[in-house]
């Protein structure tokens, strides 16, 4: 909910992907409150959900013409616009047995602004096939950082934690396995008013607190089986206050920095867990999104996986860690005009592969 990211990238058929350049456009103020007051019921939602669309294919359009105008590039043929739209509603097979997912964007207005092709949408199409629809970053993890033979996970920190599991032995399995950074900013943010704990200093500044760890790892989501995908919807402040009012005395008097520190425990156990439970034999860990550039979250998770070698992506490859998820709906975005399938079904659940996109031609 910080802003949008996107990347230039040459998708060489050989495999070996270049960022060209990378752009980063926070959202304005009026923009983000919107999004997260969508995030739950409001009056008139149709309404504010169809302005919030259209305000940001406008933002999405000045990162893409950044990006086609970055110096060097301006001859540059671009072959498509992949944008995934921000995320309000994830609740995948619920309510009538599919559910929905909901990705806020008017694609149409993105592709008038930027006279680009563009493909968006692209998970529902997984829903609609009984899958989760997310995570869909594992199709590209394993493109991007496979090596044969070897059992690497790829850990995606944003404000939910995704794994990737990319096993020696070819197969690709991953699953959201709880909060990235979401309890940790939402926190954050009500007791500092600031948007996130720059580095994790704050959270450094507490002491966890094993009761409140505890007591917050009793969350069912926790122990249901892949395929399984989350999102604000169950993580989120109020559900931090729930668990705070219910937590065990030895809790009661935690400082707000205790708490802070506490839940970036909770963000590392989650994972953690899920390490051992799904790759055991895990010898490399690769971190991306917005948790790989907090020192104190990659410190925490060192410490919790001694027999792993625990490194943020940009020292396994060239890519930075704020880079990879518009990298990723890049490549979902050929592989849609190649007519190649872009699900993993041992991720999503869906009953088959898929294509997954909606294109709007320039």
């Amino acid at each position: 909910m910080d802003g949008i990211d996107g990347v230039m990238i040459d998708l060489s058929p050989s495999g070996r992907f270049q960022i060209l350049a990378h752009q980063h456009h926070p959202f304005d103020t009026v923009l983000r409150q919107s999004l997260f007051d969508l995030n739950t019921s409001g009056p008139d939602e149709v309404h504010r959900a169809a302005l919030a669309a259209n305000a940001l294919a406008r933002s999405y359009a000045q990162v893409v013409v950044g990006l086609r105008d970055h110096p060097g590039l301006s001859g540059a043929t671009v072959l498509a616009v992949g944008a995934h739209g921000q995320t309000i509603r994830h609740r995948p097979s619920e309510f009538d047995g599919i559910g929905y997912t909901i990705q806020l964007l008017n694609g149409a207005l993105l592709a008038e602004l930027v006279g680009l092709d563009v493909v968006c949408d692209f998970r529902s199409r997984d829903v609609a096939a009984g899958g989760q629809g997310a995570p869909l970053v594992p199709a590209f993890h394993r493109a991007a950082f496979s090596v044969a033979g070897q059992d690497i996970a790829v850990l995606n920190l944003g404000g939910i934690a995704n794994i990737t599991f990319l096993h020696a032995d070819g197969r690709t399995s991953g699953h959201d396995c709880g909060p990235g950074n979401v309890l940790l900013d939402a926190w954050c943010n009500q007791q500092n008013g600031t948007a996130y704990d720059d580095d994790g200093r704050w959270a450094a500044s507490g002491q966890p607190s094993p009761a409140l760890l505890a007591h917050l790892m009793l969350e069912p989501y926790l122990q249901r089986l892949p395929p399984k995908s989350t999102g604000r919807d169950l993580f989120n402040i109020d559900w931090l206050h729930k668990k705070l009012q219910t937590a065990p005395p030895a809790a009661a008097t935690l400082s707000a920095q205790d708490v802070q520190s506490t839940l970036a425990m909770f963000t590392v156990k989650t994972a953690v867990q899920d390490l051992h439970r799904h790759m055991p034999k895990l010898k490399r860990l690769m971190v991306c999104g917005g948790g790989a550039l907090n020192s104190h979250l990659l410190s925490r998770f060192k410490q919790s996986l001694p027999e792993v070698e625990t490194l943020p992506i940009q020292q396994a490859s060239a890519m930075q860690p704020m880079q990879i998820e518009a990298a990723a709906f890049a490549w979902l975005a050929w592989a849609f005009l190649e007519r190649r399938t872009g699900n993993c079904v041992d991720v999503t659940g869906a009953k088959g592969p898929r294509l997954l996109g909606v294109w709007h031609p320039a």
